[in-house]
């Protein structure tokens, strides 16, 4: 079974001192085996040194002054938080604290992160200290994996939960779970949120034992065990003709159901639930309102400790597209905003960035606002479903960093979404970031070298939501590529301007969807504006856009002011969201000083030309970096160049067509 370690690879800094190294450790435990079991390997690549475990013991008072050791001290009263850690480094000495086996862990690996990241030539004289608490409590990737071993939006190759209805555990489970907690990944829900067929039984006796042991193997490594459900599982698997969650029946089922799960499998951690949401079955179809799908399966978990996420993830998809009010942006909010206060204290509701779908740029959604008696998730795709599937280069943490940062005005002092997803803002506990997984079973796990940047990046900022994205591209690049500053500066200049130019040479201006269909790769202007999604730019000859203003749409309302006057006013709205917002005149002249046409024509070849130096850059490194993967990358930034061509001709042939207005720069428009 062949994969890469990606940021795992503990290239080695210097093999000056050979002394063997001591780890003391207060207990043995799995967590903590696995904790010196990367101990052992780093220190061996990175140094050429040998560890010696000591459990039970202590650093003796008399030892050697220049002997080498690493203690890892679990100390159920630190008060730092439970996952916490504290590192202590002095001459060679360091101590790892931790209230719990997850915070030693992540404290190892955040210890032998920064030996890398700062190029440690000498352990032995190397000081260091660093305490830290996980800013989010959950941190969690969703797979969309089917049981037939494909992935929906899946952009890496096949499952590697999965296949031909079975679930697989191997060597590369172990190898996913290592990668996942160096992140500090603490949760983790392996089947596709649309469950079907051999899924909904996922949750019976044909699966617990393989279940259990995969649980175990997430648990050795701190991260917790979740599965998406089927809502209409009692009729399917139950024998019962309802799914009613006021049904005393449905209620008892999903009781039994439960315990029997948690007897099965003592670590599950719950449900992952998507329903009455693209097909899907929810309570929608008795009358019922998503609270009351939402707590009925909460009761049933309660007794075990688990969680009910519950997806916010429902319009109308049965949409006219002749209907000029009915606006898709508006249902998450429209949907569960009513229910504020009304979900139980186990429920969180997992809201997605924008009010559509994971698009190159949306607002942030008006929910994270507007909730103030709800537990919340930010849910993020890291999949680039709507972004390059992974054949693009789209690094999107800063992306993402404007979405954590991004100030919702609810009223309360701390009112970031990452202080709302972070519990300071409602003091809640039940709450986080999640993503849609990259992953799949090709050779480097995300089918593009580059976009495992996406997977690292995503768990060390649901980690430290204080780090930049400049800062975690330095951290990934050194530990995947390594030192040489050629390799440095390149590598950091395509991933910093990938998303920016993607942008460009797409959809700029908040617009959105000009994919085709099903698929969503490639350009197709027209591919979703007559269909039944929701998803229009309405451009005419003369005008593009969608009014959701109060004089449209209404959908600026949801915000809380002043950001409902600033994104309804087009003189204030920010320019790149402003035909999200706004139906404009294609001579509408931007703050930027261009017109809506000559802005789209320009950023299309801007962004195509910034693919093309992609692919430069990225060969003024070869023989700097490993042949397999420079010649991987190669050819995916070889494609990205064109692709971003034939994006750049379709777009602007489309509109110059459409609207009969020439490119005041007189380049060709096709």
């Amino acid at each position: 079974m062949e994969f890469t370690n990606c940021w795992l690879q503990y290239e080695k800094i210097s093999d000056a001192n050979h002394k063997d190294i001591k780890v003391y450790a207060t207990t043995e435990g799995n967590i903590i085996n696995n904790a010196i079991e990367e101990l052992t390997t780093a220190f061996d690549m990175l140094y050429n040194r040998r560890v010696e475990a000591v459990f039970g013991g202590e650093p003796k008072d008399n030892e050697n002054a220049a002997a080498s050791s690493v203690e890892l001290r679990l100390n159920p009263e630190l008060k730092l938080g439970k996952e916490a850690f504290r590192i202590d480094c002095d001459s060679g000495r360091c101590v790892v604290s931790a209230q719990t086996q997850a915070g030693l862990l992540y404290g190892v690996f955040a210890l032998i992160r920064n030996l890398r990241v700062q190029r440690v030539y000498d352990f032995d004289k190397w000081s260091f200290t660093l305490e830290q608490n996980p800013s989010n409590p959950i941190r969690m990737l969703d797979h969309w994996d089917n049981m037939d071993g494909s992935i929906e939006r899946g952009y890496s190759g096949n499952s590697f939960f999965f296949e031909k209805d079975e679930i697989i555990i191997n060597e590369r489970t172990y190898a996913y779970a290592r990668l996942a907690a160096s992140v500090g990944i603490n949760a983790v829900a392996i089947n596709n949120v649309n469950v079907r067929g051999m899924a909904t039984w996922l949750i019976s006796d044909k699966y617990y034992d393989k279940l259990r042991s995969l649980s175990e193997i997430f648990g050795s490594y701190g991260i917790k065990l979740y599965l998406s459900i089927n809502f209409a599982a009692p009729i399917e698997m139950g024998g019962l003709d309802t799914s009613d969650p006021c049904d005393e029946r449905v209620k008892e089922w999903w009781k039994n159901k439960a315990k029997e799960i948690w007897q099965h499998i003592p670590e599950f951690g719950g449900f992952l639930v998507k329903a009455d949401s693209e097909g899907r079955p929810g309570p929608f179809t008795y009358g019922r309102s998503h609270a009351e799908g939402a707590n009925m399966l909460a009761d049933a978990v309660r007794p075990f400790g688990g969680l009910v996420i519950w997806r916010c993830f429902v319009y109308n998809c049965q949409q006219d597209w002749r209907d000029q009010k009915t606006d898709r942006a508006r249902a998450g909010y429209d949907n569960f905003m009513p229910l504020d206060g009304m979900f139980a204290d186990n429920v969180i509701l997992q809201i997605k960035n924008g009010p559509m779908d994971f698009q190159v740029r949306e607002p942030v959604s008006p929910l994270f606002g507007g909730l103030k008696r709800t537990n919340a998730m930010l849910e993020l795709q890291i999949a680039q479903e709507y972004t390059g599937q992974q054949r693009h280069v789209c690094y999107l943490l800063p992306w993402f960093k404007e979405i954590l940062d991004f100030k919702t005005y609810c009223g309360r002092e701390h009112d970031t979404v990452a202080d709302i997803v972070a519990g300071r803002t409602y003091n809640n506990t039940n709450c986080g970031i999640v993503a849609v997984a990259n992953t799949g079973n090709d050779i480097n796990w995300t089918g593009h070298d580059l976009a495992a940047a996406n997977w690292y990046g995503f768990g060390r900022l649901a980690f430290d939501t204080g780090l930049s994205a400049e800062e975690i591209a330095s951290e990934w690049i050194m530990q995947t590529f390594g030192y040489n500053e050629k390799v440095m500066e390149n590598v950091m200049e395509i991933l910093m301007k990938s998303w920016p130019a993607y942008e460009k040479y797409t959809s700029p201006l908040g617009i959105g969807w000009m994919v085709k269909p099903n698929h969503h790769y490639g350009p197709d202007v027209d591919g979703y504006e007559y269909d039944r999604w929701g998803t229009y730019h309405r451009a005419n000859h003369k005008a593009i856009g969608v009014d959701r203003t109060p004089a449209g749409t209404g959908y600026t309302q949801q915000y809380n002011e002043p950001l409902a006057s600033i994104y309804a006013d087009k003189r204030t709205c920010p320019q790149e969201l402003i035909l999200f917002f706004h139906r404009l005149e294609y001579d509408y002249v931007l703050p930027s000083g261009k017109t809506v046409i000559q802005h789209i024509y320009d950023s299309h070849f801007e962004g195509a030309d910034e693919a093309a130096r992609f692919l430069d850059l990225w060969r003024e490194l070869e023989g700097l970096i490993e042949d397999e993967a420079f010649g991987r990358v190669e050819k995916r930034l070889i494609h990205q160049k064109e692709h971003a061509k034939e994006w750049r001709d379709v777009v602007n042939s489309y509109f110059y067509r459409i609207s009969g207005i020439e490119d005041e720069k007189g380049r060709p428009l096709y």
